[in-house]
């Protein structure tokens, strides 16, 4: 689906390439007061070198959205950042990401394509039309920036592999290096980081890969050296330091589905009308600001997107359309999750689904999957079996204090299942 952009979010290539020229030739004066005060304002564009926002050699196309709102200043965008991979600490992220390496980088694109192909950063940035976008980015913590990405439309990365017939959604894989990513190391989540779009959403006009930032390249605390831009969506979705774009015939299950499905769903469009289940969605902070203002609907973009989710309830559909739950075949005397779903019911509870097993001396069958075509991982197995001792990394199957297998179950959501067993030792 193809959708018009506000032109005031769009830079074209040249300008983007030779900015401080542009800039220079309009002649436009001094106007660093515009991003120290909070109001919104309908502007143009400033000098860089007179906008107190923006960083040293750092470039932009204009000084606020279409919605007349001024730009998050940089030390804001690049210092208070959600990077689990490296701490849940926003403050502390900058300074455990600095020396993240992030060039020789590779990003594999394949799965349901004609045209699999590996990419480093210079075929994306030279293959494809670069742009700056000024969005708004709105946290499902109910916090809000915006932020001028520069970029390409994914859509015309999509296009170049050319998807099967077969192909519904797009998966996306974070780098995988504990050594470098200390958060990596926390057993609570399931590494690394995934996230989805259905097809439709991907070739969306506003999705966007950014490779930079404020004119400049992405630092590591924003997601260098690519990362995943879906402005009408929460920012989590929003998944940073891409290894892999793999196009699927299954709806993806990320991080946070599978940590906290009842609070972190597939869809997660911006939303005022459902809150989440600790806080409301209704209004945010912009960082910056004093007060706070009013959550729009789809984040602003309404306009754009709205058109994808046309016939759903999306106060039901914030996470799928379809749900599922337990229904115990297991046996009272264990009182574990069973081997059959129900599609209509509710939502897997704790990744990856293993809530129900308190001791690592029990035997039992856990269910962790929502399609036949998602690939079976015995870590996924030897995750379940070890959270009842916490060990602090999944390992392959058969490791740790009790063995582990996997098998699909054939019931009508197509599961798979892991059956975890005592430890002969």
């Amino acid at each position: 689906m193809s959708v018009p952009i506000r032109s005031s979010e769009i830079t074209p290539e040249h300008v983007f390439f030779n900015r401080r020229a542009f800039l220079k030739g309009l002649g436009l004066a001094a106007g660093s007061a515009l991003l120290a005060s909070c109001g919104p304002r309908a502007v143009a564009t400033s000098a860089p070198s007179d906008l107190s926002g923006v960083p040293e050699g750092g470039t932009v196309g204009a000084a606020a959205d279409e919605l007349g709102d001024a730009l998050t200043p940089f030390d804001a965008v690049t210092n208070y950042n959600n990077y689990y991979e490296f701490s849940t600490n926003k403050e502390a992220v900058a300074r455990l990401a600095k020396d993240f390496p992030t060039s020789p980088w590779a990003v594999e694109v394949g799965g349901l394509v004609n045209n699999p192909k590996t990419y480093d950063l210079d075929d994306l940035r030279a293959g494809f039309t670069q742009e700056e976008r000024i969005y708004r980015l709105r946290c499902v913590e109910a916090w809000s920036m915006v932020i001028p990405w520069n970029g390409f439309r994914l859509a015309d990365l999509l296009a170049a592999a050319e998807p099967t017939s077969a192909a519904t959604h797009v998966k996306f894989t974070t780098v995988y290096a504990p050594d470098q990513m200390p958060g990596q190391g926390v057993s609570w989540y399931v590494w690394p980081y995934v996230e989805g779009l259905r097809l439709d959403e991907a070739m969306n006009d506003l999705t966007l890969l950014a490779t930079g930032l404020y004119g400049q390249d992405l630092p590591p605390q924003d997601g260098a050296p690519l990362r995943l831009v879906v402005p009408w969506k929460y920012g989590f979705k929003s998944i940073k330091a891409i290894v892999k774009i793999e196009l699927v015939d299954y709806e993806p299950r990320s991080l946070w589905m599978n940590a906290a499905p009842n609070e972190y769903g597939f869809y997660a469009n911006v939303n005022p009308e459902v809150n989440h289940p600790r806080w409301s969605q209704a209004s945010e902070r912009r960082i910056g600001e004093l007060g706070r203002r009013d959550t729009l609907p789809f984040n602003g973009y309404s306009d754009e997107v709205a058109g994808l989710y046309t016939g759903m309830d999306l106060r039901v559909n914030f996470s799928s359309p379809r749900r599922l739950a337990w229904s115990s075949s297991a046996g009272a005397s264990t009182n574990l999750p069973g081997s059959r779903c129900s599609p209509t019911s509710e939502p897997l509870r704790r990744s990856p689904a293993c809530s129900g097993i308190t001791s690592p001396t029990t035997s039992a069958s856990t269910l962790f999957k929502t399609s036949p075509s998602a690939p079976a991982s015995p870590r996924w197995c030897s995750w379940c079996c070890r959270w009842p001792v916490r060990r602090s990394t999944p390992s392959s199957a058969g490791a740790g204090p009790s063995s582990c297998a996997g098998r699909w179950v054939s019931t009508p959501s197509c599961t798979f299942a892991c059956t975890c067993s005592p430890s002969s030792g």
